[in-house]
C-alpha cells in the first residue's frame, strides 16, 4: 500500500516510517505536517491509506478527515500519541469516515509491539478495501413479524456520528432491544459506549456475555471477538470464524440472530468501508425480517450499505435522518411485514 503520513512531530514521522519499512508491500507516498497540507496532498496524489494524527497546528486531524472524505475519499487510520486520552476526537474523526485508531509506536527500544499493532491494523484495512465483489440475490419472501423486537445495527467508518444521530432520534423506553456492532478496537469500546450515552435517551453500555437484549437498552459489542447470539437469546463473544477480517463482524452477528432470535428483527446497515454486513442483511431479509441500508448521500463511506443495496438486501434505502423515524414506525405497527 502507498501510505501518506500526517503528523507535525518529526519523531512520530520517523517512528511511522520505520514501522512501514518492515513490510516490503508498503511504502510512504508522502508526509504532511498539518491537516491543510494533508487535504491538498490527498487531492493531488491520493494514497491507499492515510495515517492521520489528531492534534496539529492549524487544521487538526478531525477536520482534515472530514475534508478528505468529502473531496478525495480514501482509507484513513487515526495514529496519535494517545488514543485513550483523545477518545472524543477519535470518535468524531470516525464519524467523518476514519476506519480505526491506534497509538503512534515509540522509537524508544524499538517499540516492536507498537509497530506490530500498527502494521496489523494496516493489513486489516488492506483486506477490507480489497474485498471481492458480491452477487445479486433473488427477491426475499415475506414473513409475518413476531412480538419481540430486536434492532440490530452494523456500522464501520463514519459509524460513530451516524449512531449519534440515529440513537438521538429514538424516544426513551424505546419498545425494542437494540444491539450495535461497530468496527472499533476493544481498547476504546467502553469510551465509545460512554460517549454515545451522552446523546441517547436510552442507556448505552457494552454487551455482557450471558445477557439477553431487552427493550429500551442499547448494547454495543465490546471486544475484538465476534458478538453472537446463542440458543435462548443470550449474547456471547467468540473467536470463530478466525478467518473473518472484520472483528467484530456484522455478518457473524446478523447470521447468529437470524438463527436464534424468535421474534421480529429489524436489520440496519450504516456507513462503512468494505462489505461486512451485506450478506447478513440479505439473510435477514430472506427470512422475512425488515432491513434498512443507509443511502449514498448521507453515508460518510458508501461501502457496506452499497454492498447491501447491490445485493438487494435492503427493504428500505434511507437517508440517515430518516432511519430513526422509520424504526419508530416499525416498532409501533405490529402488522408490518417485509416487502
Amino acid at each position: 500500500m502507498r501510505i501518506g503520513i500526517v503528523n507535525d512531530l518529526a519523531l512520530a514521522v520517523e517512528a511511522l516510517r520505520r514501522a512501514i519499512a518492515q513490510r516490503r508491500e508498503h511504502s510512504v507516498a508522502w508526509t504532511a505536517s498539518n491537516g491543510e497540507e494533508a487535504v491538498k496532498r490527498c487531492a493531488e496524489d491520493p494514497p491507499d491509506l492515510v495515517l492521520m494524527d489528531l492534534l496539529m497546528p492549524g487544521i487538526g486531524g478531525v477536520e482534515a478527515t472530514r475534508q478528505i472524505m468529502a473531496d478525495s475519499p480514501c482509507a484513513i487510520l487515526i495514529v496519535t500519541a494517545s488514543v485513550g486520552g483523545n477518545a472524543p476526537l477519535v470518535f468524531e474523526a470516525m464519524g467523518y469516515g476514519a476506519m480505526d485508531a491506534t497509538d503512534v509506536p515509540s522509537l524508544a527500544n524499538g517499540d516492536q509491539a507498537g509497530a506490530m499493532e500498527l502494521l496489523a491494523k494496516i493489513d486489516l484495512i488492506g483486506r477490507l478495501v480489497g474485498d471481492a465483489p458480491v452477487r445479486r440475490p433473488q427477491r426475499a419472501p415475506a414473513r409475518a413479524n413476531g412480538t419481540k423486537r430486536l434492532i440490530a445495527i452494523g456500522a464501520s467508518a463514519g459509524g460513530p456520528a451516524a449512531l449519534v444521530e440515529l440513537l438521538g432520534g429514538l424516544p426513551a423506553n424505546f419498545p425494542a432491544a437494540i444491539v450495535i456492532v461497530q468496527h472499533i478496537d476493544e481498547k476504546f469500546a467502553l469510551s465509545m459506549a460512554d460517549w454515545l450515552n451522552r446523546f441517547s435517551s436510552n442507556p448505552v453500555r457494552l454487551a455482557i456475555p450471558g445477557e439477553r437484549p431487552v427493550a429500551g437498552t442499547v448494547l454495543l459489542a465490546g471486544t475484538n471477538e465476534h458478538l453472537v447470539m446463542e440458543a435462548g437469546g443470550t449474547l456471547e463473544y467468540t473467536r470463530e470464524p478466525v478467518d473473518q477480517p472484520y472483528r467484530p463482524s456484522v455478518d457473524v452477528f446478523f447470521d447468529s440472530i437470524n438463527r436464534q432470535w424468535s421474534g421480529e428483527i429489524v436489520g440496519v446497515l450504516l456507513t462503512g468501508m468494505g462489505r461486512d454486513g451485506a450478506r447478513g442483511l440479505e439473510s435477514l431479509r430472506l427470512r422475512g425480517h425488515h432491513t434498512i441500508a443507509q443511502d449514498r448521500a448521507s453515508s460518510a463511506v458508501y461501502g457496506m450499505p452499497k454492498a447491501a443495496a447491490d445485493r438487494g438486501a435492503a427493504v428500505d434505502i434511507l437517508a440517515l435522518n430518516q432511519i430513526a423515524s422509520k424504526l419508530r414506525v416499525l416498532c409501533a405497527d405490529t402488522r408490518n411485514v417485509s416487502k
